[in-house]
Order: C-alpha cells, then sequence, then structure tokens
C-alpha cells in the first residue's frame, strides 16, 4: 500500500501521469505569468506580486491539509511555476540584473526561507 493511501503524504506517487501533469502544470504556469503581465499589460511587478500572494495563500492551505488534496497540490505547482516566471522575468526586464541575478535573489530567498523554517 502506497503513503498516499495511507494517509501519510501530501504528493502523489511518481508516475509517469505525475510527469505528464508536472509538463502540464509548468507550461500552464509560463502561459498564465506571461498572460497577466504581457497580454493583460499588469506589468511585472503587479505579476510577480499577484502570484506571490497566491502561492503564499497555497502554500499555507498545502501545509496545514490533514491529507493530499490533488487539487490544492496542483494549484500549488501552478502558482510557483507562474510566480517563478513572474519573478525571473521582473529580475531581467525591470530590474535589469538578468536571468543570473534573478536565479541569485531567488536562490538567496530560498536559502532564507529555509533558514528561518
Amino acid at each position: 500500500m502506497s503513503a498516499v493511501t495511507d494517509g501519510f503524504s501530501k504528493v502523489p506517487e511518481v508516475t509517469i501521469g505525475f510527469w505528464l501533469i508536472k509538463i502540464a502544470a509548468t507550461t500552464l504556469g509560463e502561459t498564465g505569468g506571461d498572460t497577466v503581465t504581457m497580454t493583460l499589460n499588469w506589468g511585472y511587478l503587479a505579476g510577480t506580486i499577484l502570484f506571490f500572494a497566491a502561492l503564499l495563500v497555497l502554500v499555507v492551505a498545502q501545509i496545514l491539509a490533514k491529507r493530499f488534496q490533488p487539487f490544492l497540490y496542483w494549484a500549488t505547482i501552478v502558482a510557483s511555476t507562474t510566480f517563478g516566471t513572474t519573478m525571473a522575468d521582473f529580475a531581467d526586464r525591470s530590474l535589469g540584473i538578468g536571468y543570473t541575478g534573478g536565479s541569485t535573489l531567488l536562490f538567496a530567498c530560498l536559502v532564507i526561507v529555509l533558514g528561518l523554517w
């Protein structure tokens, strides 16, 4: 019996289906980020703030969840890809620090979060 069916895990089993959904979620995140920032002309800062807020809400909900909830899990994944896309574009195109600078900024944020955790 798998950990998912036992209720001990809040993430899906890693199968071919997992990877297919992960690829689709990543593509959706890229498209969603570009839609808000470029097509709707919200700009990179507003898009980054929007998707950061969505990611924050979903991460808290995921942490508080008592069991695996597929919609919540994948919504969190999509929110992370949209935030990542808009943050990278903001760093490159608005801050002018390029993707290397954006990667460094995101890495520093990750280190801070892990340190606080």
